[in-house]
C-alpha cells in the first residue's frame, strides 16, 4: 500500500453472537471501538506491521486470530531511459524511451509528455501495450524536444511524480568521414602492419563498415589494422559508420586510401670488426648492420636473442666481463614502436673469456723432484691459438731470449726454483697475459734409496697364503722397479707377488727403481726375508665341564690357536657340515644356548687369519651328546636302619646315572637344607632329624637346568637309652662293711645289655659286669665313675650314665660309724650313771623332790621336740669339707635328711645274695654279703 490509500480489516467469529473484538499491531493493542472491522482511511508510513484480533465475551477471550502484514511504502519515482543513448539523432534514425517502476508495472498506467504536452500515438510515435516504452521510428526536425513521464495505479487513485526529462536533438544532415593510415609510407612490406583510422564528425556508438577495393571486409571499430602477408594485402582502403538497430542509419563512404606492398622485406648483413674467434676483458669490438633498401632505418641490437640498444649506426662493444660475450644479431625498423622491423640478420658469435687468456705452464718430465744429471723441459702452452711471444722466469727474474720450450740441464742444487711464463702478441704494447701458475723444480744432491713394503706385513707368514712386496720411492714420480732375490734380478715391476708360499720362495729380498726418461738410478733397498711357518691347527676344547646335556641345557666349546689367537676367527662344524662362518660374532666360542636332538653331533672348528686369507685344518672333534629324557636321580642311606638312635651316625648319598658337573639341592620335608654334595652326612641324629629326604641335581650358570626329584627315604630317629649308676651299699651297712657296690643298669630298655666302667674318663679294662665294687684298695682316692651298656644288636650301645663321686660317700660312712660307736657308749654311761643316782641318792621330802626327769623319753615326745639331730649335727659339720650336696657328687637322691635304714636279722635271713632291698622313699640300696 501506498500512503493516503484506505483499508479496512474484517475480524469475525465462526460460532454463535454477541463477541466484542479486540484489534493489535504487532504486540500493541489498538485502541478502537470493539466493532468486527478497523479502517484506516488514510495509511501513513507508520501503519506497517502485523495485524491480528481477538473476540471477547464476557469472561471469555479468544485466542488471536492469524496475522495479515500490511507493508506501506512510498510512491515511487518512474526512472526514464533512452535507447540508444546518443545526444544528436540524424533524420530516418529510430528512438525509443522506456518508464521504469521499480515494482511490477503491470498494476501502473503509463503517460508521455514532450515539451510538457502529453504525447498521443502517430505515424510515427507508438507506445507498447502498457505504455511503458516511447518509440519513434524515423526522427525528424519535429521529433526534437524535452521527454518525461508519470504514472498512476490502475483502479487506485495514486500517482507518481513526473520523471526527470531527457533531450532529444535531431541534426539536419549526415555526419562526413575523414580515412588515415599509420604508418604512412609509400610501400610496405611483407611483416608490416598498417592501421587504418576512421574519424566520424560526430561522436556517438558508431559500428564501422571497412572496404578493400570496394568490397567489404571484417573489421567494427574505427581503426583496422592490416598485418602484411602478401602483396594481396594492397589496394584501396575505404570506410562507413552505422549505428542503431535495424534499419540501421549508416554514412557515407570515406575518401580512398591506396596501399602499396612489395614482396619481400628488405635483407640484413652484419659484419664485426676486428673478427677475433675469441675476445678477451679490455677488448673492443665494432659491429656494422648494413640493409639492402635505402632508408631512414632504426638498427636494433640483439645479444643472445635479447634487446642490446637500438641506434641509426655502428655498435661498439668494449668488453669488461664473459657477460658481453654472446650470439650478435641486428634488426632495421622504421616508424613508432613497434613499426615494422626486419627479419634478423645472421648471428656472429662473439666469444669472450673471462679473464685473459690462461697459460699451462708443464714439465717433462714432470718429476717433483729431480737431481743433479737429469734434464728437464718446460713448454708454456696458451688457451687461444696465434702468434704468441713467451717471456720466460726463474723465481720472478726474467730469463733471457724468448721461445716456446725452455730446456733446464741440472747440474746443481741451484737449477731448481720456481718456473713461469707469460705470453704476448701485437705491436707495444700490445696484450700481454697473466703470468701462468708456477712450477717447482725440486733438486736434491742425495740419492734416494726405495723402501720395501710386505702385505701381509706380519710376523710370521704361512705356507699357501699370498704375500706381495712393494718396492716404492717416496720422492717424486715416473720411476721404474727391479727386484732382486739372493742378489739376482728377477722381476721388472713395482710389486714382486707370490700367490702361494712355499719353501722355494724362502730368501732375501730387495729392489731398486731407474727413471726411463733421465736414466737416473737410486740406491738400492734394504733387504727383506720371509717369515715362513706351518699353518697350525686350532685346539678344540669344552668351556663347560661336560659334554653330555639334556635338552634346554647350554654347552660352549672354544677353538683357539696356541700363539697368536687373537689374530684368528674361528668356522664351525658339526658333522662335517659348517653351522657358523667365519667373521662371526663371539666365533672364538661356539655355544648351544638350549640343546635339543638336532644338536648331537662331532664337533670341530677351523680358523682363519681376521686380516688375511689363511685357512687352517679343521680341528680334532668334540662329541656333544644329547641326552633324549632327564637323568635319573637316587637316593641311598647308609646304614640302611629303618629305625635311628641318637648319637647314631647316618649317610645320605644322591646318585645321578649320567654325565657331571651337578650341583646338588637336598630337601627334608619339602624344605630345602643347607647342604651341597652328593652326600649329606649327620654324624650324630637326634630325633628332630626325622623327616622325608629327597634330593634333586642342578647344573648350568644363566639357563640352569634341574633334574626331577629323587626317590623319598624316611629316616626315624628315637633317643638312645641312657646308663644310670645306683649305690647297692645301705647306710645300714655302715658296721658290716667298708666298701661300695655299684650298679649299673640302662633306663627304660627291656632288652639284654652289659656294660663297660670307667674311672675319671678311662676305661676300666676289667670291670664289664653290671655292677662295680669300689674299695679303699682299688680307689684309694675315692675317683668319679660312669658306665653304660653295650650289646651285639641295635642299639649297640646306650648313652654313658651320669657321674658318680665315691670320695664324701665314704668318708661320711666313717664318721657315721665313729659317731655311732660313740652315741652308743655315751646311752650305756648314761644309763650307768642313773642307775648309780638311784642306789645311792638320799631320798627327799616329798615338798622337796624335784620333777623327775624322763631319761627314756616315747617316740611320740621325741617327735615333738626341736632339737637337732646329733648325728645329723656331726655329719654334716663344717669339718668335713663337704660344701657339695651330696645328690650332686654322687648322683643319688639320698641327703643328711634321709633316716638310717635298720636292717633286722630276720629281715636279713630273708634276703638271699642276688636280692635287692630298696628303701620305699628312695633312699640307699644295699645287699647281704
Amino acid at each position: 500500500m501506498f500512503p493516503g490509500e484506505s483499508i479496512i480489516f474484517t475480524c469475525s467469529v465462526s460460532v454463535s453472537s454477541g463477541w466484542e473484538y479486540l484489534w493489535y499491531r504487532g504486540d500493541q493493542d489498538i485502541n478502537t471501538p470493539n466493532t468486527d472491522t478497523y479502517n484506516i482511511p488514510s495509511i501513513r508510513l507508520e501503519d506497517k506491521g502485523q495485524y491480528h484480533c481477538k473476540a471477547r465475551r464476557g469472561q471469555l477471550v479468544t485466542d488471536a486470530s492469524d496475522s495479515t502484514t500490511l507493508e506501506v511504502s512510498q510512491i515511487p519515482v518512474p526512472a526514464m531511459t533512452e535507447r540508444p543513448r546518443w545526444q544528436q539523432v540524424f533524420p530516418t534514425e529510430s528512438v525509443s524511451f522506456s518508464c521504469a517502476m521499480e515494482r511490477d508495472s503491470s498494476n501502473w498506467i503509463y503517460t508521455w509528455y514532450k515539451d510538457g504536452e502529453q504525447v498521443q500515438a502517430d505515424g510515427s510515435v507508438s507506445f507498447d501495450a502498457n505504455g511503458a516504452k516511447l518509440s519513434i521510428s524515423s526522427a525528424s526536425a519535429n521529433h526534437k524536444g524535452q521527454y518525461k513521464c508519470s504514472v498512476q495505479l490502475q483502479n487506485r487513485a495514486v500517482r507518481s511524480q513526473s520523471s526527470s526529462e531527457l533531450s532529444l536533438t535531431v541534426h539536419g544532415e549526415k555526419p562526413t568521414l575523414t580515412l588515415t593510415k599509420d604508418p604512412d609510407y609509400q610501400v610496405m612490406f611483407p611483416g608490416e602492419s598498417v592501421t587504418f583510422s576512421c574519424a566520424i564528425s560526430v561522436s556517438s556508438d558508431w559500428q564501422y563498415l571497412w572496404y578493400k577495393d570496394g568490397i567489404e571486409i571484417s573489421g567494427s571499430s574505427d581503426k583496422l589494422l592490416v598485418k602484411i602477408s602478401a602483396t594481396a594485402d594492397g589496394g584501396s582502403y575505404t570506410c562507413k559508420a552505422r549505428r542503431g538497430p535495424n534499419p540501421s542509419f549508416t554514412t557515407d563512404s570515406s575518401k580512398a586510401i591506396q596501399l602499396q606492398v612489395r614482396g619481400e622485406k628488405p635483407t640484413l648483413t652484419l659484419t664485426k670488426d676486428p673478427d677475433y674467434q675469441v675476445m678477451f676483458p679490455g677488448e673492443s669490438v665494432t659491429f656494422s648492420c648494413a640493409i639492402s633498401v635505402s632508408s631512414e632505418w632504426q638498427y636494433l641490437w640483439y645479444k643472445d636473442g635479447s634487446v642490446l640498444s637500438e641506434s641509426s649506426d655502428k655498435l661498439l662493444v668494449k668488453i669488461s666481463a664473459t657477460a658481453d660475450g654472446g650470439l650478435y644479431t641486428c634488426k632495421a625498423r622504421r616508424g613508432p614502436s613497434p613499426g615494422f622491423t626486419t627479419d634478423s640478420s645472421k648471428a656472429i658469435q662473439l666469444q669472450v673469456r673471462g679473464e685473459k687468456p690462461t697459460l699451462t705452464l708443464t714439465k717433462d718430465p714432470e718429476y717433483q723432484v729431480m737431481f743433479p744429471g737429469e734434464s728437464v723441459t718446460f713448454s708454456c702452452a696458451i688457451s687461444v691459438s696465434s702468434e704468441w711471444q713467451y717471456l720466460w722466469y726463474k723465481d720472478g727474474i726474467e730469463i733471457p731470449g724468448s721461445s716456446d720450450k725452455h730446456l733446464v740441464k741440472i747440474s746443481a742444487t741451484a737449477d731448481g726454483g720456481s718456473y713461469t711464463c707469460k705470453a704476448k702478441r701485437g705491436a707495444n704494447p700490445g696484450f700481454t697475459t697473466d703470468s701462468s701458475k708456477a712450477i717447482q723444480l725440486q733438486v736434491r744432491e742425495n740419492k734416494p734409496t726405495p723402501s720395501i713394503t710386505r702385505q701381509p706385513d706380519a710376523k710370521k707368514l704361512y705356507m699357501g697364503e699370498p704375500v706381495s712386496f712393494e718396492c716404492k720411492v717416496e720422492i717424486s714420480s715416473g720411476w721404474s722397479y727391479e727386484w732382486y732375490k739372493n742378489g739376482t734380478s728377477i722381476l721388472n715391476n713395482q710389486s714382486l707377488n707370490m700367490n702361494n708360499l712355499s719353501w722355494s720362495n724362502s730368501g732375501t729380498y730387495k729392489c731398486v727403481a731407474k727413471r726411463k726418461k733421465t736414466n737416473f738410478t737410486t740406491n738400492f733397498s734394504e733387504e727383506r726375508t720371509l717369515p715362513l711357518s706351518e699353518i697350525p691347527v686350532p685346539t678344540l676344547k669344552p668351556v663347560t665341564k661336560w659334554m653330555d646335556v639334556f635338552p634346554t641345557e647350554n654347552a660352549t666349546m672354544t677353538c683357539g690357536m696356541e700363539q697368536d689367537s687373537t689374530d684368528w676367527t674361528y668356522a664351525w662344524y658339526r658333522d662335517g657340515n659348517k653351522v657358523q662362518d667365519y667373521y662371526s660374532k663371539n666365533d672364538r666360542n661356539f655355544s648351544i644356548t638350549s640343546a635339543s636332538a638336532s644338536d648331537r653331533g662331532r664337533y670341530s672348528c677351523s680358523g682363519k687369519l681376521k686380516s688375511r686369507k689363511v685357512y687352517s685344518k679343521e680341528s680334532a672333534e668334540l662329541v656333544l651328546v644329547v641326552y633324549g629324557e632327564k637323568p635319573k636321580v637316587t637316593l641311598v642311606q647308609n646304614p640302611k636302619h629303618d629305625l635311628m638312635h641318637s648319637e647314631d651316625s647316618v649317610s645320605f648319598n644322591c646318585h645321578v646315572n649320567v654325565s657331571t658337573g651337578w650341583e646338588y639341592l637336598w630337601y627334608k620335608d619339602d624344605r630345602q637344607l643347607d647342604s651341597s654334595g652328593s652326600d649329606h652326612n649327620i654324624s650324630s641324629v637326634v630325633t628332630t632329624n626325622s623327616g622325608s629326604y629327597t634330593c634333586k641335581v642342578k647344573r648350568g650358570m644363566h639357563m640352569v637346568f634341574y633334574s626331577d626329584l629323587s626317590n623319598n627315604v624316611k629316616l626315624k630317629v628315637v633317643e638312645r637309652p641312657k646308663a644310670s649308676i645306683v649305690l647297692l651299699t645301705g647306710w645300714s651297712e655302715v658296721f658290716s662293711t667298708d666298701s661300695l657296690v655299684l650298679k649299673c643298669e640302662v633306663m627304660e630298655s627291656t632288652d639284654m645289655w652289659n656294660y663297660t666302667w670307667s674311672k675319671e674318663g678311662e676305661k676300666i679294662e676289667s670291670a664289664y659286669s653290671e655292677r662295680h665294687i669300689v674299695t679303699p684298695q682299688n680307689d684309694p682316692d675315692q675317683s668319679m665313675y660312669t658306665c653304660h651298656g653295650i650289646r651285639n644288636e641295635r642299639p649297640l650301645y646306650s648313652k654313658t650314665s651320669d657321674s658318680f663321686k665315691t670320695k664324701n660317700l665314704l668318708l661320711k660312712r666313717r664318721v657315721l660309724l665313729s659317731i655311732s660307736g660313740c652315741i652308743f657308749f655315751g646311752i650305756i654311761a648314761v644309763l650307768i650313771g642313773c642307775v648309780a643316782l638311784r642306789i645311792f641318792r638320799r631320798p627327799a621330802a616329798a615338798d622337796d623332790r624335784a620333777e623327775e626327769v624322763n631319761l627314756f623319753p616315747t617316740m611320740a615326745q621325741l617327735k615333738i621336740t626341736d632339737a637337732p639331730c646329733p648325728l645329723v649335727d656331726y655329719i654334716t659339720d663344717a669339718s668335713l669339707n663337704a660344701p657339695v650336696k651330696e645328690e650332686e657328687e654322687n648322683g643319688t637322691v639320698c641327703n643328711e635328711t634321709t633316716p638310717l635304714p635298720i636292717t633286722k636279722q630276720e629281715d636279713q635271713a630273708a634276703t638271699n645274695d642276688s636280692q635287692e632291698t630298696t628303701e620305699t622313699n628312695g633312699g640307699l640300696l644295699s645287699f647281704q654279703k
